[in-house]
């Protein structure tokens, strides 16, 4: 049996079997035809050789791993030319895995795990893009013009071992640094992306291929992010494995939130033994906030201290220290992550808040598209009246300047449902059909980044849920989700909507894990666990976590909680305090707000509301 190192590609179209579904002779026709006139020629002017067909795929060798990884490249060039030349519907992406091994040849076929392995890289490439494994980036390393991002490491079919994964970056302008060892990135597979992936399984979350945020197209002043290692300052010098293992995790679920972009373990890892200045680490990389700290242990005490610092400026924008006992290094490692990733992140993180004091610190003359979302989104954040009329007006005047601006839109639309969700509105019906005309339009694009695509599917699932239709509902929060799995606060706000859908234990499933990740934000996830655990009946349980929140309509809910407890005079204090806030609340406003697949939850509700006195309101 003969052997021999090879290097592999594997490709395929994306949505293939839909593709035929709809047009099966048009879809043929345009495969063959990017297959003669762009596949099969590149392959051969890049050394290369089609070993193996496969209806809307193919495998190719090449006994250059740089020829290979330059054929890819030209390849998704060549699909982007002749996408942009034709109709949406004629358009199609394709994936490309690329891996560099040991291969069986039998005739001018060839089998093997080298010929496997590149397959399941095909599978984890985003649309459009291209996966390689470590051994191909390791091997054109400082070789080819193209950045590789370190995309973790991946169990795949029939492979005992992690696989370290790369995307390869043809438009970034990161210089490429080598990888740390296969040694070092197995023992990080165990102690950090495990963790990672477990949280997700937790969360109940489907996510949409590995660290797929990556690559997709953000605005372009969303903040960047770098992740230095964490310097062990331990008597001992024993804990460097417990700094670095916290920064590749902290990287790991950074990658994964919408609205930040992070730079690739490879690239700040670079960084390690530096002493300089952070101002310039910042602007190699070309980032606008640096994350740095160190690891120290007494006894069986972990510390971690953590600073966000701004790279323009050098000044520290947060600065934090965590401490945890224990002796499991994994676990003490997934926690302290845990606590720092939900300490900067979020509507209320440390990074939100550097973005809007740098918004509101510009002249009002020259914002860009992302200044005038920040300014709207931090009035947003007030849950005040006003503070819903500034952001709808902010929201407006970007839109003036940036008229396409799909951020700006969804940012719009969710002013306008806010007002009804909050019991704000004079004329909710009117505010609910703009919320949801500016969905609709935002939906309408195709091309949305991650951060659109998490507002406008989240939005969408509360507009949906009170058609209802709260299957759709569930599917649009499960996009949402999926484009956001680390984000407490959206994992939260799930959770109201997978309890109107009838699954309150799924609610509190993902309360539950918004509380691991991000303790501050208890006022939010108390609100959404009170009305939880009305509707289990543990209404004791309510009533502790509403009294520890005045958020929206909690104190509606307590009253709702005490009725049912025998508490009358508590509930009726709890609805005028609600008047207090919200003077035009009435129970035909609360209802428009909610709407459970199970009426009778929503009329019983109500109904207890009446008797602890909230007025009950014009009925249309």
């Amino acid at each position: 049996m003969e052997r021999k190192l090879s290097a592999i590609l594997a490709a395929d179209v994306v949505g293939y079997s839909s593709l035929m579904e709809k047009d099966e002779t048009g879809t043929f026709d345009r495969l063959r035809t990017r297959r003669t006139e762009l596949f099969e020629p590149e392959i051969a002017a890049h050394h290369g050789r089609v070993f193996k067909l496969m209806g809307d795929g193919l495998l190719a060798e090449f006994g250059s791993v740089v020829d290979a990884v330059e054929c890819a490249v030209s390849l998704q060039r060549g699909m982007a030319e002749r996408n942009a030349a034709v109709t949406e519907e004629e358009r199609f992406n394709v994936r490309i895995g690329l891996n560099l091994g040991e291969v069986i040849v039998d005739g001018d076929d060839r089998y093997g795990e080298g010929v496997n392995i590149a397959a399941r890289l095909e599978q984890l490439a985003p649309p459009a893009g291209i996966c390689v494994s470590g051994k191909v980036a390791k091997e054109v390393d400082n070789k080819l013009a193209f950045a590789f991002e370190f995309g973790g490491l991946q169990k795949v079919k029939n492979l005992e071992e992690p696989v370290d994964i790369y995307f390869v970056r043809t438009n970034s302008k990161l210089r490429r640094r080598r990888s740390r060892s296969r040694t070092i990135a197995r023992r990080w597979w165990a102690m950090g992306v495990s963790s990672v992936l477990a949280a997700a399984t937790v969360a109940g979350i489907a996510l949409h291929g590995p660290l797929s945020a990556i690559w997709s197209t953000a605005p372009n002043a969303m903040p960047a992010v770098a992740v230095l290692p964490f310097k062990d300052l331990s008597a001992e010098r024993n804990l460097g494995y417990l700094g670095e293992g916290v920064a590749n995790d902290v990287i790991a679920i950074l990658s994964r939130f919408s609205d930040i972009a992070v730079v690739s373990r490879t690239s700040s890892f670079a960084y390690e033994k530096h002493e300089g200045d952070v101002r310039q680490i910042g602007k190699d990389l070309g980032v606008g906030y640096v994350v740095e700290g160190n690891v120290r242990k007494e006894g069986d005490k972990v510390r971690i201290v953590a600073e966000l610092i701004d790279s323009d400026t050098g000044e520290h924008v947060w600065a934090d220290r965590f401490d945890k006992s224990g002796t499991d290094p994994w676990a003490l490692q997934d926690e302290l992550t845990g606590m720092i990733v939900g300490a900067m992140t979020g509507e209320w993180g440390a990074i939100r808040k550097a973005d809007y004091n740098r918004a509101w610190g510009r002249d009002s003359k020259n914002l860009a598209e992302y200044d005038y979302y920040l300014r709207a989104e931090s009035q947003l954040n007030l849950f005040t009246k006003e503070g819903l009329e500034r952001s709808g007006e902010i929201s407006r005047q970007g839109l003036q300047q940036f008229p396409d601006s799909p951020l700006l839109t969804v940012e719009q639309g969710w002013s306008h449902w806010l007002k009804v969700g909050l019991l704000y509105s004079s004329d909710p019906e009117a505010d609910l059909e703009q919320a949801n005309r500016l969905v609709n339009t935002v939906l309408s694009n195709k091309n949305l980044s991650p951060q659109v695509a998490r507002l406008a599917h989240w939005l969408r699932a509360w507009l949906l849920t009170l058609e209802p239709d709260h299957d759709g509902a569930v599917a649009e929060m499960n996009k949402a989700l999926a484009a956001a799995p680390y984000n407490a606060f959206t994992l939260t706000d799930a959770g109201s909507i997978f309890l109107q859908a009838g699954q309150p234990e799924k609610a509190l499933e993902l309360t539950d894990t918004a509380a691991a990740r991000d303790p501050g934000l208890a006022w939010f996830y108390n609100y959404v666990r009170g009305f939880i655990f009305i509707v289990l009946g543990r209404n004791e349980d309510a009533v502790k976590v509403l009294e520890t929140t005045e958020f929206a309509d909690a104190p509606l809910q307590l009253a709702i909680a005490d009725m049912r407890l025998g508490r009358e005079a508590e509930a009726q204090a709890a609805v005028q305090k609600m008047l207090r806030t919200a003077p035009d609340a009435t129970i035909q406003s609360w209802r428009q707000a909610w709407h459970f697949r199970d009426p009778s939850i929503l009329d019983r509700a109500a109904s207890d509301l009446a008797r602890a006195g909230l007025p009950s309101g014009t009925v249309h």
